[in-house]
C-alpha cells in the first residue's frame, strides 16, 4: 500500500515510519506507530502544498491555502476510495488513510473559518465585528443621538436625502470652520458664494448637459432603475467577501474589474454584467443594456418656462464664470485661488450608503489659477517631507497595493505632475488627519489614464477606508485650462491673464480680422456673435480655415453661441500672421482644483472615531465617539456632582465664563448619576467633562483616557480654551495640574 502514500511523503523519516507501520502494525508496541503516523501525515501533505499559513495571513494566501487543502483533501478522498475497493488493503491501512482525510478536512474547515473572519473584519473597525455589524452599530447610534436622520421621516422619507440634527450640525459647522481656516485663511483665498440655480448655457459650456451622466440599467419587466457599475461592483465584492471557494485566479480577475470599473465603457460594462449573469437584485429579472442618464435636476427660471436651468451639480462653475472680476480684484496677478462652500445636487439613480451617496450635499471647492508654464509653489517645501499612502496608476494596473511615498519624491519623479498639485495633496492630508481621520486608512489614488478627462494633466483622489470599502472623499485635479477656454468660447468674453515683459519682444502674431460689413449683409443680427466666434478661434483652427478658404472659397463654421453652423466666404474674414512687438503675454490660466465632499468626510470621521468599551460594572458595552476637540459637537459638559444649590450656582458661573470664552458646552443639573451622565456625553463625543464637587475647585475628565485633574473654578474656562483651541494637548495639561482619582463613577 506504500504507493498510495508515496506522493505525499517528502521526508525520508516519514516514509520509513509508514513503511515500518505497514509491515508491522503492532498495537502492543511501547510506542504505537499509528498515532505518530496520523500526526505526521497531514504535516507531510502540508509540506507538499508548500503553504503553512500564519495567523496573520493575507486574504490571498488564505484563499490559496483553502484551494490547495481542498485539492489535497479531494485527492486523499480518492486514495481512501481506492483502498476500500482494493481487497488487499488492511483495516489498519484504511483507518490510517481515513484519519489523514479527516485531518485535511479539519484543516480546510479551520482555514475557511479564518478566511471568513478575515473577510468579515477586514475594512471594519478592527474590533472583531463584521463590517455590516460595525456599520449598523454606528448608524444606530448616530440616528438615535440625532447626528443625522432620513429627511421627511414621518412621510417614510426620500432616498438620498438626510437631515443633520443638533450634534451633526455642530460637527459639520466645525469641519467647515476648520476648512476655511486651513485653506481660505492660510492661502489668502478669495471666497465667493454663487447661486444654486444655474442657467443651461453655463452648464452647456462646461459639458455637464451633454456628459454629466452615469450608466443605468432597467429591470426589463418592472422598469426599476439601477446604476450599472454598482451592480457589477456589488457582485465582485460579494464574491470576494463571501465565496470561500473562489480560486485565487478568479479573485484576481474580480479585483482587477474593481480597479478598472470607472474605466469601462457602456459596451464593456454590459458585457461584464452578462458574463457574470447579473440580474435585477430585487426580482432576478433580466436587465437592459446600460445607457447614459443625466444626473442634473432640471428646472426653469422665471414663470414663462422659456429659460431652462439646472440645480448646480458642483460649485466650481460659479468661480470660473467670475474669473475676470476675481482676477481684477486680485490686482491682475497670478497665482491666486478662489473658494466656495455650498450645496450641490445630483439626481442619483439609486442612492444608498447613507451620507456617502445622496442627492443634495455640501461641497467645499477650491480653484487655484496658475500660469501653465510655471506650476511651482512657493510653499511646497512646507509639505515636501510628508510621507503617506499613495496609489499611483502603475501599482493599480499591475495589481499591487498602495504604499508609503514621500511627497517630494513623488513630485520629483513625476508621479505627481507638478508642485502645486503636490502641495494641495499634502495640505489635504494634513486637513483630514487633523480632523481625526486615521492616517493608516487614508490613501491618495491616482486616476487611471482613461479615467481622466482628456484635458486633465493629472488627477488624484483622497480615499478613506470605512465599512463600505475605500471611499473617494476629495478629488484633486489639474484641469489645465479647459474650463476657462470653454466659457471663453461659449460667452465670447476672454477669460485670460497677462504677463508683462520687462522689454518688448518680437513675436509672430495671428491676425483674425472679420469683415463686419460683409458679415452684416449676410447674417444681419447674428453678425456680432459670428465675428466674436471668428476672433476666438485658436491658431490651429484659424490656419485650417485659411487653407480651406483659399482652396474652396467658402467653409462651414460652427458658432457655439448660435448653436449652428454658418457658411463663411473668403471675403468675410482675413487671416494672416504678422511680426509684432509685444509688451505682454496673454494666456489662459490652468486650474488646480481640490474638491471636498463634506458629508463623506464626516461619515468616515464618524466610523473612525467610534469604539465601545465596557462599563465599570462590566455588564454592558458603552459607545464612544473619540472626536478631537477641533470638531467635537460640544467641547465640554458641566455637571454638579449632586443636586445642591451651591453646586448649581458654581455650575452656572462656569457656564457663563465658558460662553464668554466662546466654548460650546452643555450644563446638566439633573439628578442622574454621574456615571450615566459621563456615558451620555461620551456617546456624543464630548471630549471633556467638568464635575462640580466643591465651591472652589472642580474636576476635569478627559473622555478617552478617563484621567481627571483638579482645577480652581476661576481657571476652568482658560484651561478649556487652551486645550480646545489646540494651544496645548491634554498631556500638557496633565503635567500642570494635580490628578484626581475617580470614585465609583469613571
Amino acid at each position: 500500500m506504500f504507493p498510495y502514500f508515496r506522493p505525499y511523503l517528502s521526508c525520508h523519516r516519514h516514509r520509513l515510519l509508514l513503511s515500518t507501520f505497514l509491515r508491522n502494525p503492532n498495537p502492543k508496541s511501547p510506542k504505537p506507530l499509528l498515532p505518530c503516523l496520523l500526526r505526521i501525515l497531514p504535516h507531510s501533505i502540508r509540506r507538499l502544498s508548500g503553504q503553512i499559513v500564519a495567523m496573520d495571513a493575507t486574504v490571498d494566501s488564505l484563499r490559496r491555502a483553502v484551494s490547495e487543502k481542498q485539492a489535497a483533501a479531494e485527492k486523499q478522498g480518492e486514495i481512501v476510495r481506492a483502498m476500500k475497493a482494493d481487497s488487499g488493503a488492511s483495516k489498519m491501512e484504511i483507518d490510517a488513510a481515513v484519519e489523514g482525510l479527516k485531518g485535511l478536512k479539519a484543516e480546510v474547515s479551520a482555514l475557511s473559518a479564518e478566511l471568513q473572519a478575515k473577510l468579515a473584519v477586514d475594512g471594519s473597525n478592527g474590533g472583531g465585528l463584521s463590517r455590516e455589524a460595525f456599520r449598523e452599530k454606528v448608524v444606530n447610534t448616530l440616528e438615535r443621538r440625532l447626528f443625522y436622520i432620513p429627511s421627511f421621516k414621518i412621510y417614510r422619507g426620500v432616498a438620498g436625502l438626510y437631515d443633520y440634527g443638533p450634534p451633526g450640525c455642530a460637527i459639520k459647522s466645525n469641519v467647515l470652520a476648520f476648512w476655511r481656516q486651513h485653506f481660505v485663511l492660510e492661502e489668502n483665498m478669495l471666497e465667493v458664494d454663487c447661486p444654486c440655480v444655474t442657467p443651461e448655457v453655463v452648464l452647456k459650456a462646461s459639458g455637464h448637459v451633454d456628459k454629466f451622466t452615469d450608466l443605468m440599467v432597467k429591470d426589463e419587466k418592472t422598469g426599476t432603475c439601477y446604476r450599472a457599475d454598482h451592480l457589477l461592483k456589488d457582485y465582485c465584492k460579494e464574491k470576494l467577501e463571501k465565496d470561500l471557494t473562489l480560486p485565487v485566479e478568479k479573485a484576481e480577475e474580480l479585483k482587477h474589474v474593481l480597479a478598472v470599473l470607472d474605466d469601462l465603457s457602456a459596451e464593456e460594462l454590459g458585457a461584464k454584467l452578462k458574463e457574470y449573469g447579473i440580474t435585477a437584485p430585487d426580482t432576478k429579472n433580466p436587465l437592459s443594456d446600460p445607457y447614459p442618464f443625466n444626473l442634473m435636476f432640471s428646472t426653469s427660471i422665471g414663470p414663462s418656462g422659456l429659460s431652462p436651468g439646472y440645480m448646480r451639480p458642483e460649485t466650481a462653475q460659479g468661480i470660473f464664470v467670475n474669473f475676470k472680476d476675481l482676477y481684477y480684484y486680485n490686482g491682475n496677478k497670478l497665482p491666486f485661488a478662489a473658494a466656495q462652500i455650498g450645496q450641490a445636487f445630483r439626481n442619483e439613480i439609486s442612492p444608498r450608503q447613507g451620507l456617502l451617496r445622496v442627492r443634495e450635499f455640501t461641497l467645499a471647492e477650491i480653484e487655484h489659477f496658475v500660469d501653465p508654464n510655471n506650476k511651482s509653489h512657493p510653499k511646497f517645501k512646507d509639505v515636501a517631507d510628508l510621507e503617506f499612502l499613495m496609489f499611483p496608476r502603475e501599482e493599480q494596473m499591475s495589481g499591487k497595493s498602495s504604499r508609503k511615498l514621500r511627497l517630494s519624491d513623488a513630485v520629483s519623479k513625476g508621479t505627481i505632475n507638478n508642485e502645486t498639485l503636490g502641495y494641495f495633496i499634502g495640505r489635504t492630508y494634513l486637513f483630514l488627519t487633523s480632523l481625526g481621520i486615521n492616517k493608516d486608512r487614508l490613501r491618495f489614488r491616482q486616476h487611471l489614464p482613461n479615467e481622466m478627462a482628456h484635458y486633465a494633466a493629472d488627477c488624484w483622489d483622497a480615499e478613506i477606508e470605512c465599512s463600505y470599502g475605500w471611499i473617494e472623499c476629495v478629488g484633486i485635479a489639474d484641469r489645465s485650462a479647459y474650463d476657462l477656454h470653454a466659457h471663453t468660447e461659449k460667452s465670447g468674453v476672454p477669460l485670460v491673464a497677462q504677463e508683462k515683459y520687462p522689454e518688448p519682444r518680437e513675436v509672430e502674431k495671428l491676425i483674425i480680422a472679420p469683415a463686419k460689413k460683409e458679415l452684416g449683409m449676410a447674417f444681419k443680427a447674428e453678425q456680432k456673435k459670428i465675428a466674436e466666434a471668428l476672433e476666438a478661434m485658436t491658431e490651429k483652427e484659424a490656419m485650417e480655415m485659411k487653407a480651406n478658404l483659399e482652396s474652396a472659397g467658402e467653409v462651414e463654421f460652427h458658432v457655439c453661441t448660435l448653436g449652428k453652423a454658418v457658411k463663411i466666404s473668403k471675403k468675410m474674414v482675413s487671416i494672416s500672421k504678422e511680426i509684432k512687438k509685444e509688451h505682454q503675454r496673454v494666456f489662459t490660466p490652468s486650474v488646480i482644483e481640490p474638491s471636498f465632499g463634506i458629508g463623506r468626510i464626516i461619515y468616515c470621521l464618524f466610523e473612525h472615531s467610534f469604539y465601545t468599551r465596557p462599563s465599570k460594572a462590566g455588564d454592558e458595552q458603552l459607545n464612544v465617539f473619540s472626536f478631537p476637540p477641533l470638531v467635537a459637537p460640544i467641547k465640554c459638559t458641566v455637571f454638579p456632582l449632586i443636586q445642591n444649590q451651591l453646586y448649581d450656582d458654581v455650575a452656572k458661573q462656569i457656564s457663563k465664563s465658558l460662553t464668554a470664552a466662546g466654548i460650546s458646552h452643555k450644563i446638566d443639573i439633573t439628578g442622574t448619576s454621574i456615571g450615566k451622565r459621563y456615558a451620555r456625553t461620551d456617546e456624543l463625543g464630548v471630549p471633556f467633562a467638568i464635575t462640580v464637587d466643591s465651591t472652589t475647585s472642580v474636576t476635569i475628565r478627559e473622555r478617552d483616557s478617563k484621567d481627571q485633574i483638579r482645577v480652581s473654578v476661576e481657571e476652568v474656562s482658560s484651561v478649556m480654551k487652551e486645550v480646545t483651541d489646540g494651544q496645548s494637548t491634554w498631556a500638557d495639561i496633565l503635567w500642570r495640574y494635580p490628578t484626581h482619582s475617580s470614585g465609583p463613577a469613571e
